[in-house]
C-alpha cells in the first residue's frame, strides 16, 4: 500500500510529496525545498523512515515546485523527470526567481527524461498512471492510483478553487476542459493531493466548486 507523506516548503507554501510502500522505495514529487532547514527536513524524514528514493518526477515546473529539485537530484544521485512540454517553464526558472525576488536560484539540472499521458510511474511494488492535464502550465500532468483511488494533482484542482492560468502557458478553458475530462469521471471517493493548500475529494469538488457547476 501506497504512504503519502506532504510537506509544505517556500514562501508559495508549496506541498511536496514523498510516495513509498513496504519495499520502502520512495518517489519525491515537485521538491519545494528552498533553504537548508526545508532540505533537513526532507531528508530527515526519509532516513527517519528508512526510505530509498528511486524517481525524483515533477507535476510541472513553476519555480515554487522545483526550488528543491537539484537539491534531491544530487543528495539521492536521481534523474528528473517531467513532461516536455514544461521545458520553457522549466527553463524560465532563473528569470523568475528574479521577478519575485528570490535570490540564488540557479538553474536546476538538466532532466534526464520525459512523461507523457499513459506512461507509468514505477517504485517498490507500486505504480501510478499519468494524465495530461495542461491548462495551469502547457505540460502539467497528474499522477493517478486507481487502486488507492487518489490523485497528485499539482496545481489543477484545489479544495473549493482550481489552478491560476494568467501565468505563461495558462489557459482557462483548457484547464476546465481537462479538470471536466480527466478528473471529474473519477468517483466522488477519490482524494486529490493539491499543490497548495489541503487534499480534498472528487464529491466534495464535484458539488461545490464554482468553477465546475
Amino acid at each position: 500500500m501506497i504512504q503519502i507523506q506532504s510537506i509544505t516548503f517556500n514562501p508559495f507554501a508549496e506541498n511536496t510529496f514523498i510516495l513509498y510502500d513496504e519495499s520502502r522505495e520512495c518517489i519525491i514529487i515537485d521538491p519545494g525545498c528552498y533553504d537548508p532547514q526545508e532540505e533537513d527536513s526532507l531528508s530527515a524524514f526519509i532516513s527517519n523512515n528508512n526510505l530509498k528514493p528511486v524517481k525524483l518526477i515533477n507535476t510541472h515546473c513553476h519555480i515554487d515546485h522545483v526550488l528543491g529539485v537539484e537539491y534531491v537530484a544530487k543528495r539521492y544521485e536521481l534523474g528528473f523527470e517531467f513532461h516536455h512540454l514544461d521545458m520553457p517553464v522549466f527553463e524560465s526558472t532563473e528569470t523568475v526567481a528574479a521577478m519575485y525576488g528570490i535570490p540564488n536560484v540557479k538553474l536546476p539540472v538538466e532532466p534526464t527524461g520525459f512523461l507523457d499521458e499513459n506512461d507509468t510511474v514505477k517504485f517498490g511494488r507500486s505504480e501510478l498512471e499519468i494524465l495530461f492535464v495542461p491548462g495551469h502550465a502547457p505540460g502539467h500532468i497528474a499522477f493517478l492510483n486507481k487502486a488507492q483511488k487518489f490523485v497528485i494533482g499539482g496545481d489543477v484542482l484545489f479544495y473549493g478553487s482550481i489552478g491560476r492560468t494568467d501565468l505563461p502557458g495558462g489557459d482557462h478553458a483548457t484547464l476546465i476542459h481537462n479538470i471536466k475530462s480527466k478528473f471529474l469521471p473519477l468517483g466522488d471517493d477519490f482524494t486529490v493531493y493539491s499543490g497548495h493548500g489541503p487534499e480534498t475529494n472528487m464529491g466534495f469538488e464535484r458539488a461545490n466548486n464554482p468553477f465546475l457547476q
